[in-house]
């Protein structure tokens, strides 16, 4: 384990508000990083797939970057115009 994912885990043990802000943010980081790989994997730039979906290249690239907040269906929209089905599971 690497001394960041060590800081990290030993913080979430002692600082309840760090564990729920980094989570959180984490999950944010993690949908916005996954629209991005599909969307280079698809071959695609930001300013492509804001074309696509009637949009600007800057409002990719807040959902690439900052994925806070994001509807459930934008996600669909940009799931659908990069060939892909948005699927949602809880755990």
């Amino acid at each position: 384990m690497s001394d960041l994912k060590k800081y990290i885990a030993e913080r979430k043990k002692t600082d309840i508000s760090f564990r729920e802000g980094f989570d959180e943010g984490y999950e944010q980081f993690k949908i916005g990083a996954m629209i991005r790989q599909i969307r280079e994997s698809a071959g695609l730039t930001q300013e492509e797939l804001a074309d696509k979906l009637n949009t600007k290249k800057t409002a990719i690239s807040r959902i690439e970057n900052h994925a806070e907040d994001i509807k459930f269906s934008t996600l669909e929209r940009v799931a659908s115009a990069l060939g892909r089905k948005l699927k949602i599971i809880i755990v």
